[in-house]
């Protein structure tokens, strides 16, 4: 089927960015969210982010406006009824995940194609909640959207060949570059790669190794990373790093997976990173 329309359930950080790539390709969008003003919220963000690129000269502002009005803001799951794809990105809980695609998978086309963009969780588990397993497939975008090239293209066990070539030719069109994760297992590629290292980087400060700020310094030039763990953490949000070990550690049951005290204790105080003004780092000054 051809897609026009595009359908993307949650309006936090990753949603906002996946219906601002999405709208910026040509495609309308329904973005929903459990309050209006969240939806409200998130679509005055791109406007923001828009209205830098006019100042900037890398778009009109005749541009800006018509990528602005392909967005249809709403709370009603019933308003994905026209919708040619459907992406969720919504909280990072298995339980909320499988219940709210349960009901969108009732209100949308029976041809239609659903994704999720989580970060880690089991397409396989989150198409089981479906009537369209074979329909199902990851979709995972990195933080902040419109910047980041890569997106993850999941397979569930029971994902078809057909979806994941729509959700690819998708994500390219949106401008990514795509790579494919053959077999659904936990973090898929990148999460699998970098959270060990940021395991690593705590238990380094727990050891008394080094500093965060040491730490750092020593991978961003030592390595030639553009940022180092705990900032990075910071900037994705602590409380999302611990999320992911909690999965990775409940599917596995491998202690290594295990958050770090020091993790976990950040966290209670508060310390999300920049979304709260400070994480590893303070941000308030």
């Amino acid at each position: 089927m051809t897609i026009k329309k595009i359908g993307v359930l949650g309006a936090g950080a990753m949603g906002t960015g996946i219906a601002q790539v999405a709208a910026q390709a040509g495609y309308e969008v329904v973005l929903g969210d459990v309050e209006m003003a969240f939806v409200e919220r998130s679509v005055a963000n791109i406007g923001k982010l828009l209205d830098k690129n006019v100042e900037k000269g890398k778009m009109t502002a005749e541009q800006k406006d018509a990528i602005m009005g392909r967005f249809t803001l709403t709370t009603n799951l019933d308003d994905f009824a026209t919708v040619d794809y459907f992406i969720e990105a919504i909280v990072e809980d298995l339980e909320i995940k499988k219940s709210t695609l349960a009901k969108v998978d009732k209100v949308l086309k029976p041809d239609v194609v659903m994704a999720s963009n989580t970060s880690s969780m089991s397409i396989t588990v989150l198409g089981s909640a479906t009537n369209r397993p074979e329909k199902f497939v990851g979709m995972h975008f990195f933080n902040p959207v419109p910047v980041m090239r890569l997106c993850e293209i999941i397979r569930g066990y029971k994902t078809s060949d057909e979806t994941v070539k729509i959700a690819s030719e998708l994500a390219q069109a949106f401008g990514k570059t795509t790579v494919e994760v053959k077999k659904d297992t936990p973090g898929f590629i990148v999460n699998r790669v970098m959270m060990p290292q940021f395991l690593e980087a705590i238990r380094l400060v727990e050891e008394g190794v080094a500093t965060p700020q040491d730490i750092d310094t020593a991978v961003t030039l030592g390595l030639n990373y553009p940022m180092g763990p705990f900032t990075l953490m910071d900037f994705t949000g602590i409380d999302i790093s611990k999320f992911v070990l909690d999965y990775f550690y409940e599917e596995t049951k491998n202690p290594f997976w295990a958050p770090p005290y020091t993790l976990k204790a950040i966290i209670r105080a508060g310390k999300l990173g920049r979304k709260t003004g400070a994480g590893w780092y303070d941000y308030s000054k």
